[in-house]
């Protein structure tokens, strides 16, 4: 799940919405690990985690690079009905920035308003999106009486190793020698924050929505998973208790035995959202675990208990 920060500093530049990996992602790489997922889902796995990889490369360069501004990372937002994504959001005294980050690599042409590699396959045009986003977004605005603002909205092509031929210099494309620039640019015009930015950047966090309808999730049901706990580092299954860690007998990597508990509490919420977590439900899940104690123990320390039957629960 998402989290929420800010950071304050002499100057503003303030992550609203910090980015994290998504549910899916999340979701994804454990079942990768407990139910072996098909090449098609594998690459699509893959995809999301080198479209994120992109994101947060972008994020480096804004946290150093801009000063007086408000960032909100990874929004998901609804209206009409309709739901959209924007990468990264950016609230500057000159107005409002949508970016769409691509983490395309190797070489590209763009010809007739349509991108395609150099074996004339096309992809989406991200243009196409930007605009929906743009459309979409001022509606959003109108909705709660934040209209006639300036929106600016552009891809960016962060990967050093993409190249896109026939390009106008017209269009909304940011390549990556460029990324600098055009930040340093944006800083460089803007001046200091007041409260109405303040109030937007609070008020689009809110509006996040946590859980997206665009997630591709495989069919899975909690008998068909494998059981056990597997190594953060190395992802071996084979683990044991040692005192108070788990030590991993394939790379040697111990861990904390209460933050194996929390990540694998952690895991079955994104797998299993609706599931209620209680203490046989986690020995079950780790198997590796000998007492049901040590486990209620650490559920009690971070866990509101509900119920004190034996139909209780954690959350």
């Amino acid at each position: 799940m998402a989290s929420i920060k800010e950071r304050k500093v002499e100057t503003i530049s303030m992550h609203y919405k910090s980015r994290t990996a998504s549910p899916e992602i999340l979701a994804l790489q454990s079942l990768n690990l407990r139910l072996e997922l098909s090449s098609n889902e594998k690459q699509y796995l893959a995809n999301l985690q080198k479209g994120l990889e992109g994101e947060k490369r972008f994020d480096k360069i804004t946290e150093n690079l801009l000063e007086d501004c408000y960032i909100i990372n990874d929004l998901l937002l609804q209206i009409n009905n309709t739901t959209f994504q924007i990468d990264s959001t950016i609230i500057s005294s000159k107005g409002i920035h949508l970016f769409e980050i691509k983490n395309y690599e190797g070489d590209y042409y763009y010809q007739d308003e349509r991108i395609y590699t150099m074996n004339h396959k096309e992809i989406s045009n991200p243009i196409n999106q930007i605009r929906r986003n743009e459309t979409l977004f001022q509606q959003l605005l109108q909705k709660y009486g934040w209209e006639n603002k300036t929106i600016t909205s552009s891809v960016v092509f962060i990967n050093p190793e993409f190249t896109l031929y026939q390009a106008s210099f017209t269009l909304p494309f940011i390549f990556p020698t460029q990324i600098q620039r055009y930040l340093k640019g944006m800083d460089h015009h803007s001046s200091k924050l007041n409260k109405f930015q303040k109030q937007l950047a609070e008020k689009l966090t809110s509006l996040h929505i946590n859980m997206s309808p665009f997630s591709k999730l495989p069919p899975y049901e909690y008998k068909e998973l494998q059981k056990g706990i597997f190594c953060e580092v190395c992802n071996s299954f084979e683990v044991a208790e040692a005192g108070t860690n788990v030590l991993c007998k394939e790379c040697g990597h111990e861990e904390a035995f209460e933050k194996v508990v929390l990540r694998n509490v952690e895991e079955l919420k994104i797998l299993f959202p609706n599931e209620k977590i209680t203490t046989p439900l986690l020995y079950d899940w780790c198997r590796i675990i000998a007492s049901k104690k040590r486990i209620r123990k650490i559920l009690e320390k971070h866990y509101k208990l509900i119920g004190n039957n034996r139909w209780s629960y954690f959350e």
